[in-house]
């Protein structure tokens, strides 16, 4: 397959799969979207794994899998494999260090396992170590030298957490429990409070990221984050309901939410 067709098939897993971070991509210059959509298509590879394989050794030998055609593909000899050849353009034109994807296969490998959080500030670790590290590496592919490790740990924790709160039905549905065993006391009775306790976070971490002004050429890599308001606000209204049902905004206020974020300089 060429190139061209790998990074083809890398855009439409992430237009699929992954639409805020698809949208946020468009606001990159031309010639830096097809690396994003490579990151994001990887991403997509990596968060499935737990969402297909419920044996953890299984899923272990999955992630290892992952970790050497990361490797492979920093050093020019790609696996067959559409997203692999995706990795290997994207190091060849942006050369991301290995270390920043390290916190991510740390974190995913809860997803395949029978442990729950114990408190939320270990929720909040794993926000940071999943979407925290995509932005980072994200940024990385906008920039040579990104600064702002701060933003992206303010930034993707909120983005992270909104989104956890968004899947509990498809978590629930798989017996997973992201609830933090601490917040058991108040999402037993009324699992509402321990939604509200984790939006709680959210904000905290998105008002955090609103105060610093980003860089226009790595605004798109943190662009999701201003979609925040818009979930946890429909989390609220949504109350219980929203452990049974899907949170969803419709595309257009997503996109001007982006869009006023990247004419701001701030999520």
């Amino acid at each position: 397959m060429s190139i061209e067709a790998s990074l083809s098939a890398c855009e439409d897993t992430v237009r699929r799969n992954d639409p805020d971070r698809y949208l946020s991509a468009l606001f990159a210059p031309a010639e830096r979207r097809p690396l994003l959509f490579v990151l994001y298509a990887f991403n997509h590879e990596i968060a499935r794994i737990g969402e297909t394989v419920q044996e953890p050794i299984a899923a272990a030998i999955r992630f290892e899998w992952w970790h050497e055609t990361l490797e492979s593909a920093r050093d020019g000899r790609p696996r067959s494999h559409v997203v692999a050849q995706g990795l290997a353009e994207m190091f060849a034109r942006a050369g991301p260090p290995l270390e920043l994807f390290e916190p991510l296969f740390t974190a995913r490998a809860f997803d395949s396992g029978t442990q729950a959080f114990a408190h939320l500030a270990d929720l909040e670790i794993y926000g940071d170590q999943t979407a925290g590290t995509i932005m980072r590496v994200a940024a990385h592919l906008l920039a040579e030298h990104p600064s702002g490790d701060a933003l992206f740990r303010h930034a993707g924790t909120a983005f992270a957490l909104t989104g956890i709160l968004r899947a509990l039905p498809y978590h629930a549905a798989r017996a997973r429990r992201f609830l933090p065993q601490a917040l058991a006391g108040v999402s037993g009775p009324h699992p509402a409070l321990a939604i509200g306790k984790i939006v709680e976070r959210a904000h905290a971490h998105y008002a955090a990221a609103h105060t610093m002004s980003v860089a226009r050429r790595i605004m798109p890599a943190v662009l999701t984050t201003a979609l925040v308001p818009l979930y946890t606000r429909k989390l609220i209204e949504m109350g219980d309901a929203a452990l049974r049902n899907p949170v969803d905004v419709p595309q257009y206020r997503r996109q001007w939410a982006m869009l006023g974020a990247a004419m701001r300089g701030r999520v």
